[in-house]
């Protein structure tokens, strides 16, 4: 899953409504149980998000460093095909801003599950792509567990099936 800005910029913040969910996620991600996907177009968007915001420029970079630094976030630069997709989505799909675009473009060739964490509903516009709310992971995770318990279940019954039948 390809993790987006309003995660990140809760993370760092001190106090947002969306920080307690972004803390989990991190979390998560550092303690390697899960395996997210980062535009590093997030660092750009993100350096203008902080400076609205006003927050401290050290701080950030402390921030940022500290997230690279995480094993499981694999960070994705940007290439022409990046470049030219997040201008074709936004043509496409009428996205107004590029970073949205480039997250989607990101996500859509280097990500098996297709999916992007974020409370940005204009994820819902793309069909190949899918949103995660970060309020909504521990659920989906929950969901998952169930579902791979079960094909785990039907999969012994096969081969304890196959083994009988020997």
């Amino acid at each position: 899953m390809l993790i987006k800005t309003d995660v990140f910029l809760a993370y760092i913040k001190e106090d947002d409504w969306l920080k307690s969910y972004a803390e989990k996620l991190i979390k998560e991600t550092s303690e390697e149980r899960i395996k997210l996907y980062a535009s590093r177009e997030i660092i750009r968007e993100l350096y203008y998000v902080v400076r609205r915001f006003g927050i401290d420029l050290t701080l950030f970079l402390e921030k940022i460093v500290a997230l690279t630094r995480i094993g499981n976030i694999i960070w994705v630069p940007t290439d022409i095909d990046i470049d030219l997709n997040a201008l074709t989505l936004m043509i496409e799909y009428g996205i107004k801003s590029i970073f949205d675009a480039y997250y989607a473009a990101t996500a859509l060739p280097r990500d098996l599950d297709r999916a992007i964490i974020s409370t940005d509903k204009v994820y819902d516009r793309i069909p190949s792509i899918k949103r995660v709310d970060p309020r909504q992971y521990e659920k989906l995770c929950f969901i998952w567990i169930l579902y791979f318990r079960r094909e785990v279940w039907r999969l012994y019954s096969v081969y304890i099936r196959a083994v009988l039948a020997c």
